[in-house]
């Protein structure tokens, strides 16, 4: 398996206002490809994940692998109000059904990047990007400080790994390996739903002390006391990942994942709280998972993911 595709730039093409000069430019007219030499001023770094095989493993409806190129694709058209540079990084693969090659390879692409001062964005693929994603994280930081995970999520991701990972382990994964080298597992699930988890997956959050909210408690009325919630989360930590699984969204918004929520979670209330993190300093790194192109309607998901893109690096 190569390590990562080729970083394809034709991707990035769109509309052309001349008339209106730089005022009018999108992503594709500032997107560069990520010099691997390094030298590059720091910015914001995407990072595409193409695997679904998590999801598969989990029996989930596959299709996920394709997500980075098609939000890329619905990125490039988008408006440009960013003040740092972009670099597009390209695609970890999982062709050949090695997803522990893949996390590995991952994990070290974001440590790259990371140790040259970039805030990596990665794309999704199914969720077992995140046990990749904080990998990388955990290499860069060699133990420097309390990392916090926040999770917007109908689920929590911690089904035990009995004989392979997938996209419903990566969290009790992540605790496993904090255990293994003596640092604290600091997770938050936000948007749980109740009916999507088993009375197991509860008691071990619960013995795993996650804080969690569910998806009935996140609405516009609660934001205050979400807010002051992930304030006394924030305090506990040095630094910060943000994952967010796109089936959190009521499915209305996000009818492009594999398993779309009965109820979700309004983007009125999961932006503020995206702002409020990123507004703490400390948020080193975040990824979107469980886009699925081949469910999309009319690319109403691939949509709502590049807006969440524009609200994580603004």
């Amino acid at each position: 398996m190569d390590k990562f595709n080729p970083v394809d730039m034709s991707v990035w093409q769109g509309r052309q206002d001349p008339e209106d000069g730089e005022l009018a430019l999108r992503w594709h007219d500032k997107v560069q490809p990520w010099p691997q030499a390094g030298h590059a001023a720091p910015g914001v770094a995407l990072v595409g994940f193409a695997c679904d095989e998590g999801v598969r493993r989990n029996k989930g409806r596959v299709g996920a692998a394709g997500a980075p190129l098609a939000v890329r694709k619905l990125l490039a058209n988008s408006a440009w109000h960013l003040g740092r540079p972009v670099y597009d990084s390209g695609d970890v693969n999982c062709e050949d059904g090695d997803l522990d090659a893949a996390h590995g390879h991952l994990a070290e692409r974001v440590a790259s990047l990371l140790d040259e001062g970039h805030f990596p964005l990665v794309l999704g693929g199914g969720h077992e990007v995140a046990f990749g994603s904080w990998s990388g994280l955990n290499l860069h930081l060699a133990g420097r400080g309390r990392v916090g995970i926040i999770n917007f999520d109908a689920h929590f991701d911690l089904r035990m790994k009995l004989e392979q990972a997938s996209s419903g382990t990566p969290f009790f994964q992540i605790a496993e390996q904090c255990a293994i080298q003596g640092t604290p597992f600091t997770y938050a699930c936000l948007g749980v739903a109740e009916t999507a988890n088993t009375q197991a997956l509860f008691a071990r959050a619960e013995a795993l002390g996650v804080w969690h909210v569910l998806d009935e408690a996140m609405t516009p009325a609660e934001l205050p006391a979400l807010l002051s919630g992930l304030d006394a989360f924030i305090a506990r930590c040095d630094h910060l990942y943000l994952t967010i699984d796109l089936d959190v969204l009521p499915a209305a918004v996000m009818p492009g994942v594999s398993a779309p929520a009965a109820r979700g979670v309004e983007l009125a209330v999961i932006e503020p709280l995206i702002a409020h993190i990123r507004a703490s300093g400390k948020l080193r790194l975040a990824d979107l998972a469980e886009y699925n192109p081949s469910l999309d309607q009319d690319n109403r998901s691939a949509r709502v993911a590049a807006r969440l893109v524009h609200q994580l690096t603004k």
